[in-house]
C-alpha cells in the first residue's frame, strides 16, 4: 500500500449511543493513521460536533491510556439538525476547511444511516464500524460494547441470583436491546435464569407460571426471569406473576448499567483491529464501506448493502436457554 503524505486528512467520529470498546476503536485509528503519516482529526459530540466545528488534531498522547475506558473521549450524541440538508451541508463545510478526505465514524444503525446519506449528498468518503451494546447491526456478528454489555449483565444476575435465593423471591431483570432479544437471550443463557422474554418471540405469561409453579414442586425456591426491553414493562410481567402464583416478585431493571464500565478484553480487541483495518480501507480508495467481523475475519462491505437491513438475534440461545432453564 502507498503511504499518504501527512497532508492526507481524516477525522473520527462517535456517534449514537455510546458503547464499551469505542476508546480502543479511536486508539487504533488515531496510532495506526500516524504510522501511516496521517493528519488525524477527532470530531467531538458525533454529528452535531461537525456542524458546529468541535474538532481537534489528535496525537499519539491524545489517546494515551484510553484502552480499558469505556465511554468515548471523542463524546457522543444524536443530532437531529444532522439528518437535514442544510445541517449536512454545515458538516461538510467542516470537512472542506480542514480538508478532511474521509470519515471514519464509529456507531450503530442510525449512526450507519447518516454515513451512507452525508457520502450520497457530498461525495465523502466514510468508513462504518459497528458500536452497539444492542449488537443489532446487520452484516457484523458482533458489535462494539455487545460483549462488555452482557458480561456486566450475567455479573449483576450472578449477585441478583444470591439474595433471590436467601428470600426465595422471584426476580424479573430488565435488560437493554431496544427491539432486540441478542442481549436478553445470551444473559439467559449465560446466568442460567429460568425463563427469557424477547422481542422477536410471542410473550407467554401462562407458560411461563405453569414453570415456576413445577419447579416449586420441584423444592425451588428462587427464580429469575430476563426481560428484553423490547417487550413490555418488567413491572406488568412481575404483577402478572403474582396475581397468578402469590409469590413475592421483585423488579431490576439494569438500564445505563450495561454501557459503563471497562470494555471486556474481546471488546478491546475488536475495536481496536476494526479501528486499524478502517485506516487500511481509507487509504485504500474506498468510497463508502462497513466494516463486520465474521468469526475471526474481518468482512468489508459497500454501506449500501448494511442500510434499512436488520440482523437476526442468536436464537439458538433463547431455546436452549428455555431448554436448561426448566
Amino acid at each position: 500500500m502507498n503511504r499518504k503524505p501527512a497532508t492526507f486528512p481524516i477525522g473520527i467520529i462517535t456517534s449514537g449511543g455510546d458503547a464499551p470498546g469505542m476508546n480502543a476503536a479511536i486508539r487504533a485509528v488515531v496510532r495506526d493513521g500516524l504510522d501511516k503519516n496521517l493528519l488525524i482529526y477527532g470530531i467531538h459530540s458525533g454529528y452535531q460536533g461537525l456542524i458546529d466545528d468541535e474538532v481537534d488534531e489528535m496525537e499519539m498522547g491524545s489517546v494515551s491510556g484510553i484502552i480499558n475506558r469505556g465511554g468515548t473521549i471523542l463524546r457522543s450524541g444524536r443530532s437531529m439538525e444532522f439528518y437535514k440538508i442544510s445541517g449536512m451541508e454545515k458538516a461538510y463545510k467542516t470537512c472542506m476547511k480542514y480538508g478532511i478526505e474521509g470519515l471514519i465514524i464509529i456507531g450503530g444503525d442510525g449512526t450507519i444511516r447518516g454515513a451512507n446519506e452525508f457520502h450520497k449528498n457530498f461525495g465523502i468518503n466514510v468508513v462504518c464500524l459497528p458500536a452497539s451494546i444492542d449488537n443489532d447491526i446487520y452484516g457484523t456478528q458482533y458489535a462494539i460494547g455487545y460483549d462488555t454489555a452482557i458480561n456486566t449483565a450475567v455479573s449483576a444476575l450472578d449477585r441478583v441470583r444470591e439474595t433471590a435465593e436467601s428470600h426465595e423471591r422471584i426476580f424479573v431483570v430488565e435488560v437493554m436491546g431496544r427491539d432486540s432479544g441478542a442481549i436478553a437471550s445470551a444473559v439467559a443463557l449465560a446466568s442460567g435464569a429460568e425463563y427469557v422474554f424477547v422481542p422477536e418471540e410471542k410473550r407467554n405469561i401462562k407458560e411461563l407460571v405453569s414453570r415456576l409453579v413445577q419447579g416449586v414442586e420441584r423444592g425451588k425456591g428462587s427464580f429469575i426471569i430476563v426481560v428484553a426491553e423490547g417487550v413490555s414493562s418488567a413491572y406488568d410481567i412481575a404483577r402478572n406473576i403474582e396475581d397468578k402464583t402469590s409469590r413475592e416478585t421483585r423488579v431490576l431493571v439494569l438500564g445505563h448499567l450495561q454501557r459503563g464500565g471497562p470494555p471486556t478484553a474481546n471488546d478491546r480487541i475488536l475495536g481496536s483491529i476494526l479501528g486499524a483495518k478502517a485506516v487500511d480501507v481509507l487509504l485504500s480508495g474506498e468510497k463508502s464501506s462497513f466494516i463486520g467481523i465474521e468469526g475471526t475475519d474481518l468482512v468489508v462491505r459497500k454501506l449500501s448493502q448494511v442500510v434499512g437491513r436488520t440482523s437476526e438475534y442468536p436464537r439458538k440461545y433463547y431455546e436452549l436457554a428455555l431448554i436448561l432453564g426448566k
